[in-house]
């Protein structure tokens, strides 16, 4: 064969293959016109069922359905530390727990939380469900505690610092009450050091965004249908659950700590903010509960107030009034303590005084020889005599004076009682 043949054999066969390949492209393109064909009928009758079912719904309500945004929770309402569901028809409980460090434990204590744990679960007689929520840690409300216990230790440092310079400088205190003091003093400042410390740690640990913290919760559900055709009201029956889950929740709690674990049954405002983070999980963690709060979100809606917040606030209302007589009471004790000390040491003036004087004799007895200054010794000494003789013979009087105004008084009232028996008799 030769090379004209050869080469007009494989011109023809790139004839060919170009042939088949415009074939493809235009079948291909044939069958995306249908499909698109096909699309469009598609979206043509849906949007002529929507139109008519539209026209037939205005036509029937004037109007479009609206439906509560509640219908779409999956409860209805947080009430006496429980969340109602299914209209009243189902009521759950939550317990939160604190964990044990299982891997820091020994063998034995590993042991016996695993025996323990064993016989909470052989103590189960209804249904429970664990939930564990993983939260970023948020310590901001951390960090602004710290900085107003610290502002209170700092103003509390302040205010003993000065007292102790104006107590220095007075010369009315012993050494000995100086030093007590400044050990008071110095055991302050090292408490605001510490605090500054650990507001520093802690700004420096928020500043870590992968810190993250689990709860853990046990779940208790009743069901009002357990008691059967009985005939209840909501109230009866609400009370009713309540007892019932409060019960459980009590036994799980003891059967838990046999494991180590403890526990305790979240209230209406703790189960608010686990449902806030359970539905809010991204935005918590920028917008938490408190600053939802905080902003009068919750004023788009009125709920009737809890009877276990009523007797909450009146407890709170009793222990504010309690506690404003209490520190009434304890601030005029310590200003009366304090007014008794500064009228001893007032009356211990001279006597302090005197006992100086005799130091500084003392001192220069080898300047003034010593029968000098035994004597001027013997002066204060009898000056100092002379004082307390003089204070006792004032208090007896004052004793006598106030001893005879009390006999006074009560002949008054003898007095009196005899005139009024004779009056009456008379009558």
């Amino acid at each position: 064969m030769t090379d004209n043949q050869i080469t007009q054999m494989l011109l023809y066969l790139l004839i060919f293959m170009i042939f088949i390949l415009f074939a493809l492209v235009v079948v291909f393109v044939f069958v995306k016109m249908k499909e698109n064909q096909k699309k469009k009928d598609e979206n043509a009758n849906t949007i002529g069922n929507d139109n008519k079912g539209i026209t037939t719904s205005n036509t029937a309500t004037r109007g479009y359905n609206k439906q509560s945004i509640t219908k779409f929770m999956e409860f209805d309402k947080v009430e006496d530390n429980m969340i109602v569901q299914k209209n009243g028809n189902r009521y759950l409980m939550i317990i939160e727990c604190q964990g044990v460090n299982y891997d820091l434990m020994s063998e034995m204590e590993q042991t016996a939380v695993e025996e323990g744990f064993i016989q909470f679960l052989n103590s189960l007689r209804y249904p429970i469900q664990i939930y564990v929520q993983t939260r970023k840690v948020n310590l901001e409300n951390s960090i602004a505690n710290y900085n107003k216990k610290v502002n209170e230790v700092e103003s509390q440092l302040r205010r003993k610092q000065s007292e102790y310079e104006s107590n220095r400088q007075s010369g009315l205190f012993t050494k000995e009450e100086l030093s007590s003091q400044f050990y008071e003093l110095t055991k302050l400042r090292n408490l605001y050091e510490y605090g500054k410390d650990i507001i520093f740690n802690t700004q420096q640990m928020s500043l870590n965004k992968n810190v993250l913290n689990k709860q853990y919760y046990i779940i208790t559900s009743y069901y009002p249908s357990e008691l059967g055709n009985e005939n209840f009201d909501k109230e009866e029956m609400k009370n009713i659950a309540f007892s019932e889950l409060y019960t459980r929740c009590q036994s799980i709690i003891g059967a838990l700590s046999a494991s180590g674990v403890s526990g305790k049954i979240l209230d209406s405002n703790s189960l608010v903010e686990l449902l806030y983070m359970a539905y809010n999980r991204d935005e918590a963690e920028v917008y938490g509960l408190d600053k939802a709060l905080d902003a009068r979100y919750d004023e788009l809606y009125s709920t009737a107030p809890e009877i276990i917040d009523k007797k909450i606030a009146a407890l709170d209302k009793e222990i504010q009034a309690r506690a404003n007589e209490k520190a009434q009471d304890v601030v005029e004790k310590v200003m009366t303590e304090k007014e008794r000390k500064l009228r001893e040491r007032k009356n211990k003036m001279e006597d302090i005084i005197g006992e100086m004087a005799k130091m500084i004799i003392r001192d220069n007895e080898a300047y003034i020889g010593r029968d000098v200054a035994q004597e001027a010794s013997d002066e204060i000494t009898k000056e100092r005599e002379d004082r307390a003789a003089k204070a006792k013979k004032t208090t007896k009087t004052v004793a006598d004076t106030n001893t005879k105004e009390e006999e006074e008084k009560t002949n008054e009232q003898k007095t009196v009682k005899r005139a009024r028996r004779r009056t009456t008799k008379s009558a």
